[in-house]
């Protein structure tokens, strides 16, 4: 009997896929280990995704036209390029060593030994790829998977054992789900256990999250295999945690960290010590042409330095772990989300205001590359528009949207204040583009400007350092004392204005209860506290 079509593979994987991602949210929310970012859903989904566009590639062709050894390699190689964080990464490893037993035996028929040994060789796989190996993970499960196939073998028909080459399609098929039916109950089991075996899942009232993941894959792959219209078999529902434990602030780094390292002679072992010097939850797995990279750290720069000279680095993805529980619990939901570089408790309180995920810029508002990469991949929608808030961040921004894998664009509002008037503008249910094209529109209508302490004497003798100077469009258009200053230059920026928005700044001179005797006369302001750094007032005028 000749090997099945590519599509019969597509079909249960597809079926795996549909499985896991209708509770995805649910493997989410019991996500508390290693960091309780709430993403074990997403990632696992995310490696099943590449999976299933690896077989969408091939589909139409028959495996043996492929040829198996081919098939399996090129869906652990993709697997692999798709994996993310420690479920994504870990969930790879099963593929692969599943995949390499499949393809050490080309002649023979898959069958419940031949899945028997691929599982076992898949938990072994998993197991090394992870360092410091902690039970009561999606490990353990797993691997009682493995021997609940490993046991079953012993009390099956020889005739289901080993299945002839003249068995039907329909045949083999129902007696892979037969088989791996039982592993399920017995994958469940062990789900039920984890909480006695891993404190962090006992003490916050939750199973492990990767491993009743991996449950759910694995009655999707039986619904898949008996045919379309089955019943994906029962898995019973978790609820989410009776309480937040956020066990990430025991880990004392901010990022999650993931990119693909390709070159030849690669050793993944000999990277391991610098990885572990910058951060924990080091995974690096692969070959010696393709390596995986998974750390959480504080410096993702540096962790990527660690490869300089040894390969190609791609598939960049950075990920702030504090923000993403916070992130997820206030979801909105929509198409496009913002990215806003903002500094001063005032602005990133409004900017969060209109919904937008705040990159702290720091005093001189000059956030990294990585900073705004995490950032990117924070914000829950499918596309994101990335406000810079200065003309020094611009450079940074379009890089990080250059290695972002969600679709991402920069639009290059070069102040706080534009950055914060063009945000009113979004429609977080319309495509990135025609939002970009709206708050492109938005900041040319904008005139800017501000006032803030002069930071040392003018070489033309107008002022001193510490007086008040006031700016519009860059240039200097007045200066003297704070309140005739300000005056001036909002009458230079309202001259043809319907209204102007000012923000007060750390250490204003004059409180906002007492501008209005500042405020040219006909000129409506709207104010706010906005507590930036370096400027006493920020001015736009629309």
């Amino acid at each position: 009997m000749p090997e099945p079509q590519i599509a019969r593979f597509r079909r249960v994987v597809s079926s795996a896929y549909a499985s896991l991602e209708a509770r995805r949210e649910e493997v989410n929310a019991l996500n508390v280990f290693p960091v309780a970012d709430g993403d074990t859903g997403d990632n696992m989904a995310m490696t099943m995704r590449a999976v299933m566009e690896e077989l969408d590639r091939l589909d139409g062709q028959e495996v043996d036209e492929v040829g198996r050894t081919e098939l399996v390699q090129a869906l652990a190689r993709a697997a692999l390029m798709g994996a993310r964080g420690n479920s994504g990464v870990i969930l790879s490893q099963i593929v692969r060593g599943a995949a390499e037993e499949l393809a050490s035996r080309p002649g023979e028929l898959i069958d419940p030994t031949l899945v028997a040994a691929a599982f076992a060789s898949a938990a072994d796989a998993a197991y090394d790829s992870v360092r410091d190996p902690a039970e009561g993970t999606m490990l353990t499960v797993f691997r009682e998977m493995a021997h609940s196939l490993a046991r079953q073998l012993a009390h099956l028909d020889q005739e289901k054992q080993r299945l002839g080459r003249d068995v039907s399609e329909e045949e083999q098929d129902a007696v892979l789900a037969e088989v791996l039916e039982r592993a399920i109950a017995d994958g469940e089991r062990a789900v039920a256990k984890t909480p006695e075996q891993l404190e962090v899942l006992r003490e916050s009232g939750v199973v492990d999250a990767g491993g009743h993941g991996l449950v759910l894959i694995l009655a999707g792959v039986v619904a898949g295999l008996r045919g379309d219209g089955a019943e994906v078999p029962e898995v019973q529902h978790y609820e989410a945690p009776r309480r937040s434990l956020p066990h990430h602030e025991d880990s004392r780094y901010r990022y999650c960290t993931n990119f693909i390292v390709s070159g030849s002679g690669l050793q993944n072992r000999r990277f391991l010590p610098r990885l572990e010097g910058l951060g924990d939850s080091v995974l690096v797995v692969g070959d010696d042409v393709t390596l995986k990279v998974h750390v959480h750290t504080d410096e993702p720069e540096a962790a990527v330095a660690v490869f300089d000279g040894a390969g190609a680095v791609t598939n960049l993805d950075v990920a702030d772990m504090r923000e993403q529980m916070a992130q997820r619990d206030a979801r909105l939901g929509g198409r496009t989300g913002v990215v806003a570089v903002a500094a001063g408790e005032g602005l990133q309180r409004l900017f969060g205001e209109l919904g937008a995920h705040v990159v702290p810029g720091g005093e001189t508002l000059n956030p990294s590359t990585y900073e705004l990469l995490a950032g990117i991949h924070s914000v829950a929608a499918e596309e994101v528009i990335v406000l810079p808030s200065s003309s020094n961040v611009v450079m940074a921004a379009e890089r990080a949207c250059e290695l972002s894998e969600k679709p991402a664009r920069v639009v290059p509002a070069t102040s706080q204040q534009a950055s914060l008037l063009a945000l009113v503008e979004l429609d977080p249910e319309e495509p990135m583009g025609e939002n970009a094209e709206r708050l492109g529109e938005a900041l040319a209508s904008l005139a800017t400007g501000g006032v803030a302490p002069a930071a040392r004497d003018d070489a033309q003798g107008r002022f001193r350092k510490g007086d008040a100077v006031g700016f519009v469009a860059g240039e200097i258009v007045a200066w003297g004392g704070a309140g005739s200053t300000l005056a001036r230059t909002l009458e230079h920026l309202a001259a043809e204005a319907e209204i102007v928005t000012l923000i007060a700044g750390e250490g204003a001179p004059i409180p906002l209860a007492e501008l209005d005797t500042h405020m040219p006369a006909g000129v409506e302001v709207e104010s706010h506290e906005g507590g930036q750094p370096s400027w006493w007032w920020l001015l736009a005028a629309q």
